[in-house]
């Protein structure tokens, strides 16, 4: 493949994308425990959000936070059924406020460095070069 057809490249968006999205879920994930909530009904939140996770990716996701001690889950029975609750843990809130503000400070950056590419570029156009 030429280096212009880098983009059609099988699975560089993909990738890209999910780099880009793993720790946003994270901090999405985190935020949605301020209540507590079960597996299947943190996932359909999280869509209806348009944020959509695969089971795959959530429940080890869920394990890995509880195993930092940023949420903590209960088994308890719901509609006849043993269910695992989740809820954030005092440390995961302290951490969802560090990542909120790193999340707030990123998305600054990114906003100034992205409209000067546009306008660098509008001005690039404009002039000629």
């Amino acid at each position: 493949m030429t280096h212009g057809n880098r983009l059609l490249e099988p699975g560089l968006f993909d990738n890209l994308r999910l780099e880009l999205r793993r720790g946003s879920l994270t901090v999405a994930v985190l935020a949605a425990l301020r209540v507590e909530q079960y597996g299947y009904t943190l996932r359909r939140m999280l869509e209806d959000k348009g944020l959509f996770v695969e089971e795959g990716t959530l429940y080890p996701l869920l394990r890995r936070l509880e195993s930092q001690r940023l949420l903590t889950s209960e088994w308890r029975e719901q509609d006849k059924r043993a269910k695992r609750f989740y809820h954030l843990s005092p440390d995961g809130a302290r951490m969802l406020d560090l990542l909120v503000a790193e999340w707030q400070a990123i998305d600054r950056s990114l906003t100034g460095i992205l409209s000067e590419s546009h306008h660098g570029s509008a001005r690039s156009l404009s002039s000629g070069r």
